[in-house]
């Protein structure tokens, strides 16, 4: 279901994680690698942190990036602005073995339903928007200390992730009715959530 002239992205990472030694992979290569799906390439790499076994603060590097990714696509930027400094970090190989061991069956699943379709929903300026609008919030929830959101918030991004990097329109709408019941339930459950709008309310 894909074009065989672009690898999926499960291969992109196994690709990058298996490069020889000493070559150790940068940012700009993996996004690179991924060409004009630099977007998803990018919301991928933000949520990898939340998949690393630790009892807390991953949220706190992965939302940030979440937000940035998603405040540019609500910018209708062509393509993700990065600093040089963040462009030449390293991504180490461990973290793209451990993100394939850990989710590489089921990202290669999904991989198999995904095809481009409904391309107006990925590709439409306001589609754009309206997705970067979502990852700002989503990424400021992640951030916050929600107990055991980690892995449940890095899941649905990785769905909108997919659904950018393959242009599939019908899982980009799943990704917005999971993003929406996420956010919502969120704000009306959450604590944390009521004190931050709170505070930006004041």
């Amino acid at each position: 279901m894909h074009d065989s002239k672009a690898p999926s992205t499960s291969q992109i990472l196994r690709d990058l994680a298996a490069l020889p030694d000493p070559i150790q992979p940068r940012v700009e290569d993996l996004l690179a690698a991924f060409g004009r799906r630099a977007f998803g390439a990018l919301l991928l790499l933000a949520t990898m942190p939340s998949f690393i076994p630790l009892p807390f603060g991953v949220g706190a590097i992965s939302g940030p990036l979440v937000s940035l990714v998603g405040l540019q696509m609500l910018l209708c930027l062509r393509q993700p602005w990065l600093p040089r400094r963040l462009r030449e970090k390293v991504v180490p190989k461990a973290r793209l073995v451990g993100f394939n061991t850990r989710l590489g069956g089921l990202l290669a699943r999904i991989e198999r339903l995904c095809r481009p379709r409904l391309n107006g929903l990925s590709t439409r300026v306001t589609s754009i928007a309206f997705t970067g609008a979502q990852l700002v919030l989503l990424g400021l929830l992640l951030a916050l200390p929600i107990p055991l959101t980690n892995y449940p918030f890095g899941l649905l991004l990785v769905l909108y992730a997919l659904a950018l990097i393959e242009r599939d329109g019908i899982l980009l709408l799943i990704a917005w009715v999971l993003g929406i019941g996420t956010i919502t339930a969120s704000a009306l459950l959450s604590s944390e959530v009521i004190g931050l709008l709170q505070r930006l309310w004041v």
